[in-house]
């Protein structure tokens, strides 16, 4: 079944965080919608376990189809992010990670930022709620897109990349709540990057190709996400919503050595393999 966009969730080892970020996405408002998961355990396989399964069957009983690929051995996250984005066929993909809550209208409203502005990426940054009580001003600038997202040059050591303080801890919850902006009300504003929930124009990330560059990295690594969002963001331009709607369960990570960083290791200016872009 043709579907507008494909949620693409890489898991290791994580069943029951898996199961919540699940059930979040049974409760979307917006249904037109495949699930595709990307399971690296090795123990064992995800849906073997009754709160998957029982997930499964819940989207299934809505009409969402829900697959379950294994990705094995292991051999980094820009190689299971790439495995993800191999699998999909709809015009747009949502990455979003395995320990994510979204609230019923985050697919929808990016779907009708993506509609809208035409851009290679919009996402939904990721709100720490221990970090509620932890108010941090100096931290919370914050820049709205008030006309169309452009192409914007950001490298991980200029000036641009400092926008990435906006989303430590709950800056967005606060900054959404102070200016007062609900989901009906929404806006746009300009990112270093955002983790964890990022709906891509499909032809747009594998015009940069994708996260092909797996194979020029070691196993253990980290900002392979970034990475693919500069390059898409420095042809196409990208952005994030706020208020955001998404939340962290705060889990201790899965990629505990960060040794390798992705932006400051490869290029973020690549040649396009095309110029095409979703219509």
């Amino acid at each position: 079944m043709a579907t507008a966009v494909d949620v693409l969730v890489p898991t290791f080892n994580r069943p029951a965080s898996l199961a919540i970020t699940l059930t979040s996405l049974a409760s979307q408002s917006f249904h037109e919608f495949c699930v595709i998961v990307s399971d690296q355990t090795e123990e064992f396989s995800v849906d073997e376990r009754p709160e998957v399964r029982g997930v499964l069957r819940i989207l299934e009983a809505k009409g969402v189809p829900a697959y379950l690929r294994r990705n094995r051995p292991r051999r980094g996250m820009a190689e299971q992010r790439q495995f993800l984005l191999e699998q999909a066929m709809a015009p747009y993909v949502l990455y979003l990670d395995d320990d994510l809550v979204l609230e019923r209208d985050v697919v929808a409203r990016l779907q009708a930022a993506m509609i809208a502005e035409r851009c290679g990426f919009v996402g939904s940054a990721p709100i720490g709620l221990s970090h509620i009580n932890d108010v941090r001003l100096h931290e919370q600038a914050i820049e709205f897109w008030d006309g169309p997202v452009l192409p914007e040059e950001v490298t991980w050591e200029g000036t641009r990349w400092q926008r990435h303080r906006l989303h430590n801890a709950a800056n967005i919850f606060h900054v959404a709540q102070r200016l007062r902006l609900t989901p009906e009300c929404q806006r746009l504003y300009k990112v270093a990057w955002v983790g964890g929930c990022v709906l891509f124009d499909r032809r747009a990330l594998l015009s940069v190709g994708g996260f092909s560059f797996w194979r020029e990295l070691p196993e253990a690594h980290c900002g392979e996400d970034v990475l693919a969002q500069l390059r898409v963001m420095r042809h196409y331009g990208g952005c994030a919503v706020l208020p955001s709607g998404t939340y962290h369960l705060e889990l201790p990570t899965t990629l505990p050595d960060r040794r390798i960083n992705a932006p400051e290791l490869l290029p973020v200016d690549v040649p396009l393999k095309t110029t095409m872009i979703a219509q």
